[in-house]
């Protein structure tokens, strides 16, 4: 795995909280990040947009170059990693629109990204002795397992509990891009052992 790898694993979870905070900040009245999306700061009636939008479209980047990145994780879960990658910058590309307007395309794009990123773990692993802990049978299996869990209780927070929709999304997002940092940095210091 090349050195910057491990940098554009970092900045994806970096870019997600440093744009969810700032966009959330610069929207007028009280924003509640408890019950409104990481969407709706990006949106057609965010202020602002621009903010999270760009921060979104970084995330999508920093995740398709980590995949590209992860030379030791198996190529079906590099792959699942870029399309949830792709799905992100068509997140970024497909905001929400007014309210009251069908939101169609964006949810199509951002249950993609949220699946993807939740399973490519669970195709990542590999069965070598010398394979980095990240990316071990029951380390790569609980990961996955824990990510699908975690997406899985936002979605149903989108369909029953709109008081908390933005906390669980936020939760869900935030461990989406710490997993990739973590298969990355113990690849990273497999290779610096060597």
């Amino acid at each position: 795995m090349p050195t910057w790898g491990l940098l554009t694993a970092a900045a994806a979870p970096l870019l997600l909280v440093a744009g969810w905070t700032i966009a959330a900040r610069l929207q007028p009245g009280d924003f509640d990040s408890t019950t409104q999306t990481i969407s709706a700061l990006a949106g057609a009636d965010a202020t602002d947009a621009w903010v999270m939008t760009t921060a979104l479209a970084g995330v999508g980047i920093s995740q398709i170059a980590t995949a590209v990145a992860l030379g030791p994780a198996t190529r079906a879960g590099r792959i699942l990693l870029g399309t949830g990658g792709a799905f992100t910058l068509l997140v970024a590309m497909n905001p929400l629109p007014h309210i009251g307007e069908p939101a169609t395309v964006h949810g199509v794009v951002a249950a993609g990204s949220f699946a993807a990123l939740a399973v490519w773990p669970l195709l990542s692993w590999q069965r070598e002795a010398s394979t980095p802990w990240a990316l071990r049978p029951a380390v790569a299996l609980s990961a996955g397992s824990v990510l699908v869990v975690a997406t899985g209780l936002f979605f149903a927070s989108v369909l029953t509990d709109a008081h908390r929709v933005g906390l669980t999304e936020r939760g869900a997002a935030l461990a989406l891009n710490l997993w990739p940092l973590a298969a990355a940095a113990s690849i990273w210091r497999v290779q610096r052992r060597r």
